[in-house]
């Protein structure tokens, strides 16, 4: 049983809480020829894929090592530079990893702010009124997981697919922050969570989750 992550989305539509709790990472290692037919950015923090795909090396995704060289931005961990290296002729065949790009905290911001009216859409859609909204979302790879409460703030659980009880889990989250962020006395309402002692029991609900099962939540 693998759970992703959780999210906390206020009412007003913005992530106040995150925690990535099994992100997989993502690799694709292949050996090239000369001359490279994948089109790469040369940013100053990454080098990603800006055009082609290959053997599941797509568009986005990040170089992360060259002839088995961690690679830090645009120079190797050796001070060469990736640019001059992968345009030198001399130095193919070569060997290069790619991984999946992490998720900034500035993508997730946007994202929980492009689910709130996804949800609000959803509600309106309904052909039966007062729809509670987007509850399941499956995909090939994950299912998203959303319980709102009365006051209108979402808890989203992304799990694996074909997983049962997921709404038992999103309940027990929902006790923990009623019991650790609701009871903080230094907590403001809409505000981000900063509260050590919600991760850590949120963090132990979630490896006995994933060790025992959702059934077990409460023994």
């Amino acid at each position: 049983m693998i759970i992703y992550g959780v999210y906390i989305v206020s009412k007003s539509g913005g992530l106040i809480f995150n925690l990535d709790n099994h992100v997989p990472r993502i690799e694709h290692e292949k050996t090239f020829t000369y001359p490279l037919d994948l089109v790469l950015d040369y940013d100053s923090k990454k080098v990603s894929v800006a055009f082609n795909r290959k053997d599941g090396i797509n568009v986005g995704h990040v170089l992360v090592a060259v002839n088995g060289i961690p690679v830090n931005g645009i120079t190797l961990d050796d001070g060469r530079d990736v640019k001059t290296t992968l345009e030198a002729a001399e130095n193919y065949p070569i060997n290069l990893k790619f991984s999946r790009p992490k998720t900034t905290t500035n993508e997730k911001i946007f994202l929980a702010s492009m689910f709130y009216p996804l949800f609000a859409i959803a509600s309106q859609l309904s052909p039966e009124p007062k729809s509670s909204g987007i509850e399941l979302l499956e995909a090939d790879t994950f299912t998203l997981h959303c319980f709102q409460t009365l006051t209108g703030i979402k808890f989203i659980v992304i799990s694996e697919t074909g997983l049962n009880g997921i709404d038992l889990l999103l309940r027990k989250v929902y006790e923990l922050y009623s019991d650790y962020v609701l009871k903080n006395p230094f907590y403001s309402l809409e505000m981000p969570i900063r509260c050590e002692l919600f991760d850590n029991k949120l963090q132990e609900l979630l490896a006995q989750v994933e060790k025992t099962g959702i059934s077990n939540i409460d023994k």
